[in-house]
């Protein structure tokens, strides 16, 4: 079985591109370019070398020792949230902003959930002196409002989308309509493992470097590369591609796909694609989708800006399908709780987004010799207000 794309830009019957006429020109543009590009010396000399001096990676795998010890398991941290930035996102945005800056474009957009993706683009395009316009929810704003403020202060221009549930959903629809009416001089910079083919591949091959870290680190932890689980919370699914990547034809290895079940999967204020998705058509590719019997997108909820999507990346889809992968869902109040379990024992204040991986352990037993390696994907700073509200801190 191949978990990877094809040559046609599909993960077995998930992905394409399925875009207005008016965007092809761009997107093929793209796709016949983005392999060869990375595959540059130079480009991957000045990506590695951003990585290394800007973001400072690799970013650490560390032992929690104290969350191992309560749940009788070896729990790896990978902490992504360390990066420049707080968060994956900044991986992805540096390898975009060198794609950018190699095929000519001059204006740079993107769409943010959490906000971290914003922020990530911002850098980059300061780093870079380029525009910079992020479209973002109203609800969003309201919830992430350091995460603005940031941005602002970065040289970028945040555009609030009104439409629809007004979070990233709408958020990126408006990312799109101005993608078609500027598609000469702008690139658009995607967060996630989603879009029309090639996104979902050229995000999760910049993302790839945390699992290609962890292989190493392991080995110096551990004396073995692959360890028995890694672990990832899921929204469209980047931090979750790059973890799992090097390990996605690694039989030994179990992947666990965390994604938000809101107040509950039959709640109907829920985001737990994998349960409630079924084959459909989003931002320009073919994914699982949470929609209505009639083919219309149903609003999905998390407490977590970052993982209220209706659909998953189609990598995501394919691994679903094939039980490469197993799907577990997480309500707020355990993501809620193992958040603030992670700092009390580790001095961590992770982002809610990855309170929801580390809340399975409440829910899957794991062996004493598992060696388990979760991916902390973000810091909580941008949730304080939210963790304030929560706990009446």
């Amino acid at each position: 079985m191949n978990y990877n794309v094809n040559e046609k830009g599909y993960y077995g019957e998930f992905g394409g591109a399925y875009i207005p006429e008016m965007l092809y020109p761009n997107v093929e543009e793209l796709r016949q370019n983005y392999l060869k590009i990375m595959a540059e010396p130079s480009f991957k000399e000045e990506f590695d070398q951003l990585l290394k001096d800007y973001v400072g990676r690799p970013s650490p795998l560390y032992l929690a020792k104290r969350l191992s010890e309560k749940y009788n398991t070896k729990i790896y941290l990978k902490r992504e949230d360390l990066n420049h930035t707080g968060a994956h996102k900044i991986n992805n945005t540096i390898g975009q902003i060198l794609m950018a800056k190699r095929l000519g474009k001059t204006r740079i957009i993107a769409e943010t959930g959490a906000g971290q993706h914003g922020v990530a683009t911002a850098t980059v395009c300061a780093l870079m002196g380029l525009e910079c316009i992020v479209y973002m929810g109203e609800i969003d704003i309201a919830r992430q409002a350091p995460n603005v403020a940031r941005m602002k202060m970065l040289g970028a221009t945040v555009v609030p989308a009104l439409s629809g549930s007004r979070t990233l959903k709408d958020a990126t629809n408006e990312a799109i309509r101005d993608w078609i009416n500027n598609p000469v001089d702008t690139h658009y910079i995607i967060g996630s493992a989603i879009g029309p083919h090639p996104y979902p591949d050229m995000v999760t091959r910049f993302q790839s470097v945390i699992s290609e870290e962890i292989k190493w680190q392991l080995k110096e932890h551990e004396g073995r590369e692959n360890p028995d689980y890694v672990v990832a919370c899921i929204g469209g699914g980047s931090n979750a591609a790059g973890t799992y990547y090097h390990f996605l034809h690694e039989e030994d290895v179990n992947i666990i796909s965390v994604e938000a079940a809101g107040l509950g999967i039959d709640s109907g204020e829920s985001a737990a694609t994998s349960v409630l998705g079924k084959e459909g058509i989003i931002h320009g590719c073919k994914t699982l989708l949470m929609q209505t019997n009639d083919g219309q997108i149903t609003e999905p909820y998390s407490i977590s800006a970052g993982l209220d999507y209706p659909g998953v990346g189609p990598m995501h889809s394919h691994l679903s399908k094939t039980g490469r992968a197993q799907f577990m869902s997480i309500t707020d109040a355990d993501a809620m709780k193992a958040g603030l379990e992670l700092c009390k024992l580790e001095g961590i204040i992770p982002a809610i987004e990855t309170a929801h991986a580390l809340a399975i352990f409440e829910h899957k037993t794991f062996k004493p010799d598992d060696i388990v390696v979760v991916s902390l994907s973000g810091r909580g700073d941008k949730d304080l207000n939210t963790y304030i509200d929560y706990f009446k801190l």
